[in-house]
């Protein structure tokens, strides 16, 4: 590299899966780059902080990489390594995403304490989720159950269910792989039952436009078939100008030069949902996320959103 090598400094929640991501970048910069010097910060956020309330009424986007955002752009840190379902799709100004690693399993996983799958629960199951997205296909699946809100970190999740809070959790399988936590899982939740968050299973490493040295080396780390369709996905996103208070999914899929992604939107309570899906040239990535926004918008997708943010 041109620059002289200097110590880099990652950003990072304190979370034990926000850890191991650090962790994972942390390894293979230095494979990139042997002798570089890394270290990492831990830096707690808004969403960390407030676990009483669901992350609707306090905002959503944001919570979780605020504060990380900030002493990026004071300098006090390199990089950021964010879940990318956290990120806004708008950044703030001199930052950028400056690579996104090979996604991990993007479903969602239903954990029972019965070990029985979700369409076996007994009715009025109380089943915890902190997402309105998993909570309205849960309702237009199985709208007798009970769906209890439920924050925290996932290790407090999984504790949470082992000491009866809830008789069922659902959580993102790509966490449970990454803390090699896969055999708690009672079962994986297809697409048609749970379409995964916007991003959901991909890491975001964040840095300032201007600091060509950590772009180079970021850079390296980058998985072009998941960049693409984590970015036709925020294009819907932020077509719909969605955030955590609107439940909202999207899924891409990229087969050689082909993009294919399924979304949806849902009211709170399930009852009303619009689903559809596109196909495209990888190229096409933004385009296709915004034509298939406004497709769900025409097809009764703006009604919803309506109804939703007139209560907001």
């Amino acid at each position: 590299m041109a620059q002289t090598v200097r110590e880099l400094i990652i950003g990072t929640r304190g979370s034990k899966l926000a850890l191991w991501q650090a962790e994972w970048v942390h390894a293979r910069l230095r494979q990139a780059e042997p002798g570089l010097s890394v270290a990492v910060k831990r830096i707690k956020t808004t969403g960390d902080k407030i676990l009483d309330v669901p992350l609707a009424t306090i905002g959503g986007k944001g919570l979780f990489i605020k504060e990380i955002e900030e002493a990026l752009a004071r300098g006090e840190i390199d990089l950021a390594v964010h879940s990318m379902k956290d990120v806004p799709t708008r950044l703030p100004d001199g930052l950028e995403i400056l690579a996104i690693p090979e996604r991990e399993d993007p479903r969602d996983v239903f954990i029972s304490r019965s070990g029985l799958p979700l369409d076996r629960m007994p009715r009025g199951a109380r089943i915890g989720t902190s997402s309105l997205r998993r909570q309205a296909q849960l309702l237009h699946v199985r709208p007798d159950l009970n769906i209890a809100l439920l924050r925290g970190n996932l290790d407090t999740r999984l504790r949470k269910l082992d000491e009866g809070e809830y008789e069922g959790i659902v959580v993102a399988a790509a966490g449970l792989r990454r803390l090699g936590w896969s055999d708690r899982a009672t079962e994986l939740l297809p697409p048609d039952v749970s379409l995964p968050a916007v991003g959901q299973g991909a890491m975001g490493l964040e840095g300032r436009a201007d600091d060509g040295f950590v772009r180079e080396l970021a850079a390296r780390l980058d998985h072009r078939p998941t960049r693409v369709a984590v970015t036709a996905e925020r294009a819907l996103l932020e077509r719909l100008e969605g955030g955590c208070q609107v439940p909202i999914a999207a899924h891409a899929t990229i087969a050689g030069e082909a993009l294919t992604m399924i979304a949806m939107i849902a009211g709170v309570d399930g009852r009303r949902m619009v689903r559809d899906s596109i196909r495209g040239p990888v190229q096409d990535a933004h385009r296709l996320g915004v034509r298939l926004a406004e497709r769900l918008l025409a097809q009764g997708g703006e009604d919803i959103l309506k109804e939703i943010y007139g209560k907001g």
